[in-house]
């Protein structure tokens, strides 16, 4: 399945954009790699990315087609949450009209006035935009060498770029260390599991959402994975 790369918002030391396209392998970088991403890694990885594209843009006539050919995603435990949400997103997107997307994307995301939806950390975690918890990541992102490309509209704490920066933590990206897994925890849920959950029902549930009713569930139960997954790695911690 051929994805393009994501809307992004962040630079590195050594390109204009830290997401990639999400079947393409690791880009090369001037720090040497010892050993290859995991295939649960590189698929961790692969689904962040296209998390971060929906989100930060509405999908054009291919990345629709490719998704509505993807294989489905297999769930191998109990919860089939991220299973049906993608079989469910993979449908609509071999329906949907790109024009019919871009236009309830603008209606949900892009007002004159306040839009519908404000995807944005900061306003979940302390009520209002720009406030402490964007100067906080942007700390964080400074230790990674990661900057805010220069012009870009939203700001580092939107959902669909921090989506990116999980993708660049697990896998890397041009100038950028991959991180471990103790990293990627420490900012994920500092950064992103104490409010993902409230931003994406109220995606979910916003008047006009029709495919982003469906990126939402998907984005949800990726992102419930992950907090699942670390809160386990929480446990073999102690």
């Amino acid at each position: 399945m051929s994805m393009q790369s994501a809307s992004s918002i962040l630079s590195t030391p050594a390109a204009a954009e830290a997401a990639r396209s999400t079947s393409a392998a690791p880009a090369a970088t001037t720090i040497a790699v010892t050993l290859p991403l995991t295939a649960e890694d590189q698929a961790r990885a692969d689904l962040y990315a296209l998390a971060a594209r929906l989100l930060l843009a509405p999908p054009d006539a291919t990345l629709l087609a490719g998704l509505a050919c993807a294989d489905p995603i297999m769930a191998t435990g109990g919860d089939h949450a991220l299973e049906d949400a993608w079989e469910k997103l993979v449908l609509a997107s071999s329906v949907m009209d790109a024009a019919a997307v871009a236009e309830e994307f603008e209606g949900l995301f892009i007002s004159s006035g306040t839009p519908a939806l404000n995807p944005y950390g900061s306003l979940y975690l302390s009520g209002f935009m720009n406030d402490t918890p964007l100067a906080e990541l942007r700390a964080d992102l400074a230790g990674f060498g990661i900057g805010r490309v220069r012009g870009a509209f939203e700001s580092e704490d939107h959902l669909g770029a921090l989506c990116e920066t999980m993708r660049v933590l697990i896998a890397g990206g041009p100038g950028i260390r991959r991180q471990p897994l103790d990293v990627q925890k420490t900012f994920f849920e500092a950064r992103i599991g104490r409010w993902y959950a409230r931003c994406l029902a109220d995606m979910a549930n916003a008047e006009g959402a029709n495919f982003y009713r469906l990126v939402a569930a998907f984005a949800s139960a990726l992102l419930a994975i992950e907090a699942e997954a670390f809160a386990v790695e929480d446990g073999i911690d102690d």
